[in-house]
Formats: C-alpha cells, structure tokens, sequence
C-alpha cells in the first residue's frame, strides 16, 4: 500500500538528509561559524558552533555504531580477542567526517580570522601619523 503512494516504509532514512546535505555544505558552514567566533565576543556565537554541525554529526554516528551486534569482537584461531572491524570504520569516520568536514574548516575560519584581526590591528598602528605639534 505504501509503494502505490511513492514512498516506502523506510521513513528513517529520511533522517539521514542533514548528515548527507552536511558533507558539501557543512565545510562552508562551519568556516562561517569559525570566523564569527573569532570576531564576536560572547557565548551566542560558541553555542551555535556546537548547535548546528549536532543534528547531522549525530545522525551520521548512529549510523556508524549501530547496530550494536556489529560490534562484538572476534576471537582468532588461538583464542585470543581482536578489534571489531567496526572500530576501524569508526575510527575514519570520526577522522574524516568530524575532524576534516566539522572541526578543520570551524579551526581554519577562526585561525584566519584571528590572523587577520592582528595584522591589521599591527599595520593601522604603525601606519598612522604621528600627532602634530
């Protein structure tokens, strides 16, 4: 009955659209939310640091360890315990899709913004006029 209307019971993965719309766009986002950090004083600009990239970061990790069972460890040959291979997918989503899509271009926007900030503040002090006498 659900496929005669154009849509199938796996209404879940509608919830995956912020986590997939994150990888082009979040980049930008996140250099934008870095670089008013740098420039804007206060806890207004931190927090929604934090509150924007948590929807699809979240989504995109329960996507990665669940389900749980994928977890379990397997034994080799001489009884001895190994790394689930999840905790190697793990390891590289968090390396790319946090550290290089959310966090590097957050670092990058701020970092340059600063950079920038003290340069100017730098050349407006030594270019201006000395006072008249």
């Amino acid at each position: 009955m659900a496929m005669m209307f154009g849509y199938s019971d796996e209404w879940w993965v509608l919830l995956l659209f912020p986590a997939l719309l994150w990888v082009p766009f979040g980049p930008f986002v996140m250099l934008g939310l870095g670089s008013w950090c740098a420039s804007a004083p206060g806890r207004r600009a931190r927090l929604w640091s934090v509150l924007v990239p948590l929807v699809p970061v979240l989504t995109s990790a329960s996507v990665m360890t669940f389900p749980l069972s994928r977890w379990d460890r397997p034994r080799r040959v001489d009884g001895a315990l190994e790394a689930p291979e999840q905790l190697y997918d793990f390891l590289g989503y968090l390396a790319v899709y946090v550290g290089g899509i959310t966090l590097l271009p957050w670092l990058l926007g701020y970092g340059i913004t600063r950079l920038l900030r003290f340069v100017r503040s730098r050349r407006g002090g030594r270019a201006s006029p000395p006072p008249a006498t």
